[in-house]
């Protein structure tokens, strides 16, 4: 829970106080094409003659004020404000995690955490042997063998329908069926846009960081395993049964869980090299299991990893 009364309210400026205006919004904490700096409704942001307002955002008085609590968001002259608590927003080319709600005729809908269901088409799979060529009637009769309700799977956002749904397509050796790992839910704003979001630690976790807010912790998959020897492990991709897994990596994952929700609680933006520093600080402070569950250790975890990022 956020409390608003720890925020200091700005006074409203004069509208004709421009150049003061415009020294504000290039402060460091409004420098760059995002910012980090938080805001909360009703507060003023700048004035409608020097910036455009964005969502978020509404005028009054010629003057630009926060309508939602979030992050402040500048593009050039245009001022957004990224809401706090929102659903995802997609854009193509993001890489999604999301829960199969419904196999339909050549498509299955995909709980992605955006304002409606994402679509996976028959069409945008991989068959089985990697076989490229058009789907046929028997493909669409064998669907709830690829995926079927509850399934988790990675995909790519790859367009948009006419009423706004997301196109999801999977045919790529790294995307498909989920399996050996646990789901962690986060605010989408607290996922950062990286070069990869495929993260291997060294104590044989992998991490996918989906930009909708669902992460993926599970045990490390070589290359070759996933590829199989024939280039396409059909068996292993669309598999409903998890691998047997040693108890030192139930514990690594389980770990690796619990610094996630640490930092989702704490609203600490999620990186790879954050979460490595993050894991090998509890290994010294934190050996236990179950020691990141008391708030003084939580606490701790984050003031040493954003000292160490400073």
């Amino acid at each position: 829970m956020i409390s608003f009364a720890s925020f200091h309210r700005k006074p409203l400026l004069p509208v004709d106080d421009i150049e003061e205006q415009d020294d504000m919004m290039d402060t460091d904490s409004f420098d760059g094409p995002t910012t980090s700096r938080l805001t909360v409704p009703g507060e003023y942001l700048t004035s409608s003659h020097s910036f455009m307002r964005g969502h978020g955002t509404h005028l009054k008085d010629d003057q630009v004020i926060a309508s939602v609590t979030g992050t402040i968001e500048r593009v050039n002259k245009l001022v957004t404000v990224r809401a706090i608590r929102t659903r995802y927003n997609p854009e193509v080319g993001d890489l999604v995690v999301g829960r199969i709600t419904e196999v339909q005729p050549k498509r299955w809908k995909v709980d992605a955490n955006s304002r409606q269901d994402a679509v996976l088409m028959l069409s945008s799979v991989n068959l089985p042997g990697g076989i490229q060529r058009r789907k046929l009637e028997s493909d669409e009769l064998q669907m709830r063998n690829f995926f079927e309700e509850g399934d988790l799977v990675v995909a790519e956002v790859q367009s948009f329908f006419s009423d706004g749904a997301m196109s999801l397509h999977t045919r790529s050796l790294r995307y498909g069926k989920l399996r050996n790992g646990q789901l962690v839910r986060v605010p989408p704003l607290l996922v950062r846009r990286l070069k990869s979001h495929f993260v291997t630690l060294p104590c044989g976790v992998d991490l996918i960081l989906a930009l909708n807010g669902y992460i993926w912790v599970s045990r490390h998959v070589q290359e070759h395993e996933q590829e199989g020897e024939e280039g396409f492990d059909a068996e292993a991709v669309y598999s409903n049964r998890n691998d047997d897994i040693d108890n030192a990596t139930r514990e690594a994952i389980s770990r690796v869980c619990t610094i996630i929700s640490t930092f989702a609680s704490h609203w600490v933006t999620f990186s790879d090299t954050l979460l490595l520093s993050a894991y090998e600080w509890t290994l010294e402070n934190a050996p236990g299991s179950t020691d990141l569950l008391q708030v003084e250790v939580a606490n701790a975890l984050i003031e040493g990893v954003l000292e160490g990022t400073d």
